[in-house]
């Protein structure tokens, strides 16, 4: 990785968990590692009233607890990150507020040297998405903001996910946005793009030359992509009962892991290259009509359950959800891709809160051969001749950051028979180092200016424009279906009835 330039960075939203449990242990991972430069300074901005010291006391114990190089209480390197951090108390629509955050940021690089034409800014917008415009207004209008086109110093701006909640609302965000800010400076965050299996799927793609040709129809029946949760919603009830698996997963963190499996091999890794092709792989995807809403969809709500030991209740008695709620904790969608690559080619997406466990993995299933020529073994015993298990490959983004590819392999003896076997490479096994955190890399990239990882305003308005359809298809229904599952399974009996049904018509055709 480069270094950093000498850079201030603001967090909005100091207070909050996002900031405690991500941010700044992430910072802190990046100062030990040497690639903060020397004279980088974090300044804290939230409405409660506090001092630096209690702000840096606040910050020590969040590492302790949070950090994944887990530092002792009152180390030297704690002391020693934590003296660079600064508080500002105000409130996000107070001008003055901006106005004392700009002196103190002055006054900051007055001490460091820096000249006050030539202070570099990084604002880290980790706060209620109701508040994004109003932050990015006071600080155009208190002089945040510098030109874009300035050599001498940058103002770049995160905002964290959601980034609307509806095609209609995404686009005035961005019109809210692009009034003060150039999409140069927008650095709109997804943190599953900076897992390093996710990107890896690049490397994996196109490094290596015997998988990119039979990544497309000709070889591929279909495509899995799964995000489980083994959590329910855990105090959030309010928050999520307005948001829902398809606003909450779906139309970011899903449909970014589609692109990346489906998109065209960009020209470069320059960062518009790479983001030009998941616009056009997105663009490609034609929106499930209302006709279409049970053929393509199963939504559903979790039910009493255990999880781990633990009771868990119904969605619809967690605190904060509305008792008639038709909310969705679990979805399933059917997508197609029409372009030359996939055509007719079927990915499955599936994501739920309180399932059997924390699992996020793309499945690529290969097509079979086309003439069953060897018997193949079930259950220790000869299947005889037939369909055996079809290849596939599975690349894990978490837990165990891997990837695998199923084949089968001649059982030993004098007959012909086959058995499915796993060859497996797991990061933990191979690389004697811990994948750095997701937001280590994304908040680096960001002070480093490159927003490959990113995502581009086109980008969210695409991905919009697909859920927007289902959401339209959902509210046309009479009688909404929700297909209740018990807390701890795999999700609706209803959606594995979806899929194998549909995998079993196609493979009939």
């Amino acid at each position: 990785m480069n270094k950093s330039e000498p850079t201030t960075i603001v967090i909005f939203g100091a207070s909050g968990d996002l900031t405690r449990r991500k941010l700044i242990p992430a910072l802190f991972e990046v100062s030990l590692e040497g690639l903060l430069a020397k004279g980088t300074r974090i300044v804290g901005f939230a409405r409660r009233e506090k001092s630096h010291e209690q702000f840096r006391v606040e910050i020590e114990e969040a590492l302790v607890e949070f950090a994944r190089s887990k530092p002792n209480a009152g180390s030297d390197e704690l002391k020693v990150f934590s003296s660079s951090c600064y508080y500002q108390t105000g409130n996000y629509d107070n001008g003055k507020s901006f106005h004392d955050l700009k002196e103190l940021l002055e006054r900051l690089d007055k001490e460091n040297g820096v000249s006050p034409d030539k202070g570099n800014r990084l604002f880290y917008l980790a706060t209620p998405p109701n508040v994004f415009s109003g932050i990015v207004g006071m600080l155009g209008q208190t002089g945040h903001i510098v030109d874009p086109n300035s050599d001498d110093r940058w103002t770049r701006v995160i905002i964290e996910k959601p980034f609307g909640r509806d095609l209609e609302t995404a686009c005035t965000l961005n019109k809210s946005l692009s009034a003060i800010l150039d999409e140069r400076q927008i650095y709109r965050i997804d943190h599953y793009l900076g897992k390093e299996t996710v990107q890896n799927i690049m490397a994996f793609r196109f490094g290596n030359s015997i998988f990119e040709p039979l990544w497309d129809r000709r070889y591929v029946s279909h495509v899995h992509i799964t995000v489980a949760e083994a959590v329910c919603v855990e105090g959030r009830g309010s928050y999520y009962d307005n948001s829902g698996a398809l606003r909450d997963m779906v139309q970011n963190h899903m449909l970014q892991l589609l692109a990346l499996v489906a998109m065209e091999p960009p020209a470069s890794f320059a960062p518009n290259a790479v983001r030009d092709e998941k616009v056009k792989l997105l663009s490609a995807i034609p929106p499930i009509g209302a006709g279409d809403i049970n053929e393509c969809s199963i939504r559903g709500q979790y039910a009493a359950g255990t999880i781990d030991g633990k009771l868990v209740p119904d969605y619809l008695r967690e605190n904060g959800v509305q008792p008639n709620s038709v909310t969705e904790t679990f979805v399933a969608l059917k997508l197609h891709v029409d372009n030359w690559r996939w055509a007719g080619i079927p990915f499955y997406l599936r994501t739920g809160k309180a399932l059997a466990e924390r699992l996020t993995e793309v499945n690529i299933e290969f097509r079979q051969p086309p003439l069953a020529l060897f018997s193949h073994m079930q259950n220790g015993k000869s299947g005889g001749r037939g369909r055996m298990k079809p290849n596939m490959l599975s690349l894990r983004v978490q837990p165990n950051e891997g990837i695998r590819l199923s084949i089968g392999m001649k059982v030993p003896g004098q007959k012909m028979v086959l058995e499915p076997q796993d060859m497996e490479f797991c990061y933990e096994d191979v690389f004697d180092v811990e994948s750095a955190g997701a937001y280590e890399r994304l908040i680096l990239d960001a002070i480093l200016g490159d927003t490959t990882l990113f995502i581009r305003q086109d980008e969210v308005e695409a991905a919009w424009k697909l859920v927007n359809g289902v959401l339209c298809g959902w509210a046309s229904e009479e009688v909404p279906h929700i297909h209740l599952y018990r807390a701890g399974t795999w999700g609706p009996y209803a959606a594995d009835e979806f899929i194998k049904n549909d995998i079993r018509n196609s493979k009939a055709l």
